[in-house]
Formats: structure tokens, sequence, C-alpha cells
């Protein structure tokens, strides 16, 4: 056994949904309940119909690529040889992380409350992972100072989840360029920045920064699965400066040889239509929606101007304790928000992909929950396991 791969804690995410019932208002994992567009299933297996669905290169299909740079547009890095498709946007990551630092001399520095999956691969990589804490209730969600102050001689990539998962929280222009500004001016070896786009379809806020437009050794990753209802089809990836390009796709290569070709027939079809934001109307009533029944219930809430979560604070010492029990009791699954980081100790994070009335009464249970609850909650010091 990989020592690492032993001391590195499963997913509490797929834990807790893993034990949800057929009655369980499910609040918990993040995965879009909107039904996708099957038109462009229908286009791409015509075409395989005519082409067969042999290995594409490894890189991806020029075509696709050449769409992908083009939609973003970020200078620099507005070509097709900037694109890699990947096996969904974590296997981007992956290959990322995996790639451009080196264990014996390089750190992450990851911007939190954020998807643990970032800590998770430098752990089983043996990368050293700084952990930035950054409250994501005010101003300060994403601090550009604070970032940039946390930072070692050793930093050489900084990892930002933007909209966040979690909270749901933007990083704005200002924030975008104050560090991009600062990491130019820093000289030597440059500092990657990976911004997972994976939300970047969903925002519900003008003020949005992206990395891409303003940082030339950006590493942007996103995928279909969440603007697009299409988690199950694992079709992403990675657009990254051209000179380490082809050791990002000489790595990508040997993990997974290529993506699934069918998936990226489906993913031409939904560039050639220019759909990835068609959907958000319907997540931004949603969030109203969560939002309304969140103050109702007299829930303490992060206002969310992207993505499809709403985190509620319960005020639990132990908030898996209280999560497990949430589902035995009230058969309502959310997640313990510490996962994410441990500022997020006493709250949940949920979802408002479900029928607007599973979320409010999903909420509601909560709220009840927690006022019933609270003090044997308060009890125990929190555990805090890898997830």
């Amino acid at each position: 056994m990989n020592p690492a791969i032993a001391a590195t804690g499963g997913s509490i995410i797929r834990a807790l949904h893993g034990k949800r019932r057929p009655t369980s208002i499910d609040l918990g994992l993040g995965e879009p309940t909107l039904m996708p567009n099957v038109a462009y299933f229908e286009r791409a297996t015509a075409w395989v119909a005519e082409h067969g669905c042999r290995y594409s290169t490894n890189i991806g299909d020029a075509d696709l690529r050449a769409a992908i740079a083009a939609h973003y547009g970020y200078p620099e890095l507005d070509h097709a040889d900037n694109v890699c498709i990947t096996t969904g946007s974590q296997e981007a990551v992956y290959v990322a992380l995996r790639t451009l630092l080196d264990p014996a001399r390089d750190e992450v520095l990851v911007a939190e409350p954020a998807f643990p999956v970032y800590a998770k691969i430098a752990q089983v990589e043996g990368i050293p992972c700084r952990r930035l804490a950054l409250d994501p209730r005010g101003a300060g969600a994403f601090d550009a100072n604070r970032i940039l102050e946390a930072m070692s001689d050793r930093t050489r990539m900084i990892v930002i989840g933007s909209p966040s998962n979690p909270t749901g929280r933007v990083i704005g222009r200002a924030a975008t360029e104050r560090i991009a500004a600062a990491l130019l001016a820093r000289g030597g070896p440059p500092v990657y920045v990976l911004h997972d786009e994976i939300y970047r379809e969903l925002v519900y806020t003008d003020d949005v920064g992206e990395f891409g437009k303003v940082y030339p050794y950006t590493i942007a990753v996103n995928s279909l699965s969440k603007s697009n209802a299409l988690t199950g089809l694992r079709l992403g990836w990675l657009i990254a400066p051209r000179d380490v390009m082809p050791h990002l796709v000489k790595f990508h290569g040997w993990a997974t040889s290529c993506a699934s070709t069918f998936g990226q027939r489906v993913a031409h079809e939904i560039f050639a239509a220019g759909d990835l934001s068609g959907a958000r109307p319907w997540y931004a009533a949603q969030r109203d929606g969560a939002l309304a029944f969140a103050r109702n219930a007299g829930l303490e809430h992060i206002v969310p101007e992207g993505a499809f979560y709403l985190c509620v604070r319960v005020g639990a010492t132990d908030t898996l304790a209280f999560a497990e029990r949430l589902i035995e009791e009230r058969d309502v699954v959310a997640i313990p928000g510490h996962i994410f980081s441990p500022i997020l100790a006493g709250w949940l994070r949920t979802s408002f992909v479900s029928p607007l009335d599973d979320v409010r009464e999903g909420l509601e249970r909560i709220a009840a929950f927690a006022a019933e609850t609270l003090p044997a909650f308060s009890e125990q010091p929190q555990r805090m396991p890898l997830s």
C-alpha cells in the first residue's frame, strides 16, 4: 500500500451522500438536477455513426480546442495550442499540480474555503501545501493582500476557486489585477495561478475577476459538468501557457491517454451553439428562493455571488455529527463546512439545485434541528477528518 494513499482520507461529501434514503431531501452533493439538452447527444451520435469512436490525439480534438480558446479569449492563452481536453476538470487540476510543481522544491498555496481536492492531491503527491483561511462573510473573501502575504519563497502555484465551492463567493476584478501585478513584479521563476472556473457560467454579480484576462501564467480549469448538467460526461479542459503545455499533455497522456471522443463531440456541439450560460436565469431564481427561505428560517448565511451553494450557520461544534444525525433524524443531506476550511466549523454547505419546495423544507428542518439539539453538539470538540 502506498502510505500517502493510506494516510489520505476519503470524501466525506460522498460518504454522507451515500447515507441518503429515497425519501431524503438532498441538499448535499454538488450536482445539477436539470436535464441536459439531448440534441447535442443526438448530433454527436450521428457523427460517431459516420466517423467511428476512435482515440483522439492526447491533447484533444483541434476544432474543440480552438472553440474553447475562442470562447474565453484570454490574451496570450487564446489559441488551440493553449488548451488540453481532460477527463473532467478534476483531472485537469491533478495534471496541473503534478506536472508544474516539484515536491522537493515547491509548494502550493490554496485560498480557502475551497473544494478539498486541491489539498488532497497535494497530500497524495507529497507537495507541501499552505492553506490560507479567508473569512467568506465580508469583503475579505478573496483578500488580495492576505493571499500575497501568505506566499513563501517556495510558492510556485496559487489555487483560487471562483466562484467558490462551498461559499459561492466570487473574486472581483480589482483583486485579480492586484495579485497579477504583484506576481509579475516579483521576479524569478513564474508563480502559476490555477483558477478553477468550474462555476464560471453561473454568476450573479457583474464584478467577476478572471485571471486569464490579466495574468499570462494562468492555468484555467473548467468543464461542462456544472454549466450544462453533464457531470457524468467527464469532459473538461485546462488552458495554459504554450511553453508548459507539452509537459501537461505528456502527463495527461500517461494518466488517461485522451478524453472521451464521444464526449468531445458533445462538447463541440455545445460550443458551436454557444450554449454554456443558458441555465443561469434558472439558477438565479433558485438562489433568490433559497436566500428568502434561509432568512425566513432565521439561519445566518453567506450570500452566494455564484455557483449553487448556500452556506448556513448551525453553531454546532461537531458539525460532522450534526450532519450525520440530520440525515438519520430529519432526513436531510447537507455537508459540514469544516471540510472546506476550519473557518467554516459550525456551518453547513447546502445546495439549491433541488425543487424549491424541497430547498425550503430542507432549510426549515435544519433550522429546527439546530434549535432543538444545539447544546448536545456544542459539548464535543469538532472532528476534523481529511475529506
